[in-house]
């Protein structure tokens, strides 16, 4: 896995010269608060986010909780949480990391052609990447409201001022999910 300096300094030295966008790392470190405070608010709501995307990927989609369909019996159900998890968990380390590098090798190197090998719908799984992806970007901006969330709301607090740059990333990492089993 590559961070943002590691990403920078092995650039730099396959073309034999020195780190040249100063620029970005100093952005890097400056956005390191509120990418921490981002990472945070997402980790901290994983559970929630990720039943949440598949309870609504389930509604859609009935056939999906029948006899024959991809989230029947238990044991599917469970597979189906589990890696929305794992892609949840690989998007997370990417926005840490500031890098794609992690997501991209070790969670969708493979994993269209792993769940057409299994039977997996990939419409079913792009829209609970969807509905994570929207989760995401409520909780790092802290717009998530009492209305929204019902009796379980917990206001995050995050750093304030402007996440744009951090909901962008964020959005781009799921949407590289999406991408990758398009």
């Amino acid at each position: 896995m590559l961070d943002a300096f590691s990403r920078a300094v092995v650039s730099a030295d396959a073309s034999t010269s020195v780190v040249g966008d100063i620029n970005a790392l100093k952005a890097f470190v400056a956005s390191g608060n509120r990418r921490l405070d981002a990472v945070n608010a997402i980790a901290s709501n994983a559970s929630c986010m990720v039943s949440d995307a598949v309870a609504g990927m389930i509604c859609e989609n009935q056939g999906l909780i029948q006899a024959g369909g991809n989230c029947y019996p238990n044991r599917r159900m469970a597979a189906c949480l589990r890696d929305a998890e794992i892609v949840l968990r690989y998007v997370t380390y990417a926005l840490l990391a500031g890098d794609a590098s992690v997501l991209d090798d070790r969670c969708l190197n493979g994993l269209k052609e792993t769940y057409a090998a299994l039977g997996v719908p990939t419409t079913s799984t792009i829209r609970a990447v969807q509905i994570m992806k929207a989760q995401a970007v409520a909780h790092i901006n802290d717009t998530n409201t009492e209305a929204n969330a019902g009796k379980k709301f917990v206001q995050m607090g995050s750093a304030k001022g402007d996440c744009s740059a951090l909901t962008s990333e964020a959005a781009s990492y799921f949407d590289r999910v999406i991408s990758a089993l398009s």
